[in-house]
């Protein structure tokens, strides 16, 4: 077997690594929030993503791909040393895959796309010295370390601060959910559409102006507006089924003085009548827990569960959208470099761009769908349960919040991380209720994954490169 074809092995293998490894931690961009918030199950989300994430890598994902991501480093540079080129790009990936195969582990959600940057950003300046780097890009990517959370954060902040007022905190939030809803549908889809547009169909060459964009998203938005009418019409109130169960206030009241009594009882009784005494209170304690789950679901909460049925379907219809759009723009950063080092092998020479074969998509998208099958759970939990506690109005807030800021961020050409973004909408949906509701060791361990993502990436692909031309030199 030629050194050529044991190289694109490699380069094979190292590919699927990278897009195992973005399927395991990217992907709970799109789902995180809708098992959090019990929108779907965790087998569900795996499914519904894996469908989604896999139809956009193949259905729109990039043909033709920047070989270097992002323009960190010029590819001239490396025109008189295309082997090294190959070896310095196998070396990226193995170092950004290992890099989210640890962070995955972990549980941190960190973007794919500033570890495939950090990594070529090593291999660059190991190659060609500081001189060969593009500072003015990696800065953009420093910043949006901030920009990404802290828009994010914002705009989901203000989302679930105006359902609160609109919805939660009407006389009928139920009638006041189902005349929202339309709404909320238009703008939804609207804006999800623009995501599409901007930020994934870009891929199929859909270069439309800001008026042609707006007009499409109108006109899906009020599609699925006119749809949603007759369904949230449909939805029944969650105690419909069991008013039958009405239960009085003072029976519970009178229920916690019978515990109370029980327990002095207890503490003043020795022998074989304490023993009948304590069977007797657990009983009764089983007994007036229960009525107090049913007070506070059935006559505090029913509109608010009703409610939270209503917006399931509109976060797992954002969670579509997004997972659809993320396979369709971050498979490149497993296959760009995939297609740099297989143009290279072929032709001798370093390319600015490369076309990449369907079977490179596949290749992609399957090892997305797989890497999330397998660990996608970890980094789902982290967002979804550990940040802070989510519901159905919850986990939407912070979708759309998130879709929001991408089209903002794509129009405005702001640097963000949809990653970043994601975490940032979490957060702020969770800030709308109190600095007590979020888990501040669970941030802190986030931020400090994603300050070190691209020097720990760059040190890995020094070390990975040093290894692979010993063994091809």
């Amino acid at each position: 077997m030629s050194p050529e074809t044991i190289l694109i092995i490699i380069a094979l293998c190292t590919s699927f690594y990278m897009a195992w490894n973005i399927g395991a931690n990217d992907v709970a961009n799109a789902m995180g929030t809708s098992v959090g918030s019990g929108a779907l199950t965790l087998k569900q989300a795996i499914l519904v993503a894996a469908i989604m994430e896999f139809a956009g890598a193949i259905l729109v994902g990039s043909h033709v791909t920047n070989t270097v991501r992002k323009g960190i480093i010029d590819p001239v540079i490396f025109n008189s040393d295309p082997n090294s080129y190959i070896y310095g790009m196998i070396a990226a990936l193995l170092a950004a895959g290992t890099w989210l195969n640890i962070a995955s582990y972990k549980g941190w959600p960190v973007s794919t796309t500033h570890s495939i940057v950090g990594a070529i950003l090593g291999f660059g300046i190991l190659f060609s010295g500081f001189g060969a780097i593009h500072w003015n890009k990696v800065s953009q990517i420093a910043a949006s370390w901030v920009v990404s959370p802290v828009l994010g954060g914002a705009i989901s902040f203000s989302i679930f601060i105006l359902l609160r007022r609109i919805i939660f905190d009407s006389k009928t939030p139920v009638e006041s959910a189902k005349r929202m809803t339309p709404f909320l549908v238009f703008f939804v889809l609207g804006i999800l559409t623009l995501v599409m547009v901007f930020k994934g169909l870009k891929n199929l060459h859909l270069d439309l102006s800001l008026s042609h964009a707006l007009i499409l998203a109108g006109l899906v938005g009020l599609l699925g507006a006119l749809i949603s009418m007759p369904l949230i019409n449909k939805v029944k109130s969650s105690i419909s089924e069991s008013d039958d169960e009405f239960i009085d206030p003072k029976v519970e009241k009178s229920m916690q003085k019978v515990v109370m009594h029980l327990r002095r009882v207890k503490e003043s009784i020795t022998g074989e009548l304490s023993d009948e005494i304590t069977k007797v209170l657990n009983k009764s304690e089983n007994i007036s827990n229960r009525l107090e789950k049913y007070s506070h679901i059935k006559h505090i909460s029913a509109d608010y569960l009703t409610v939270e049925k209503i917006f399931v379907y509109l976060q797992i219809m954002s969670a579509c959208f997004v997972a659809f759009a993320h396979g369709a723009n971050d498979v490149a950063n497993a296959i760009g470099p995939l297609a740099g080092v297989l143009y290279a092998i072929k032709y001798g020479v370093v390319g600015m761009q490369a076309q990449v074969p369907l079977l490179i998509l596949l290749l992609g998208g399957l090892g997305i769908v797989v890497g999330l099958a397998t660990w996608g759970w970890r980094v789902i939990e982290t967002i979804g349960k550990y940040i802070t506690e989510l519901t159905p109005t919850r986990g939407f807030a912070a979708e759309f919040g998130a879709a929001i800021t991408i089209v903002l961020a794509s129009k405005l050409a702001l640097p963000i991380s949809t990653t970043h973004t994601l975490v940032g909408a979490v957060l702020g949906v969770g800030l709308a209720r109190g600095l007590n509701s979020l888990n501040l060791r669970t941030i802190r361990d986030i931020v400090i994954s994603w300050v070190i993502t691209i020097p720990a990436t760059a040190i890995l692909t020094a070390a990975f490169y040093f290894v692979i031309k010993f063994l091809f030199s």
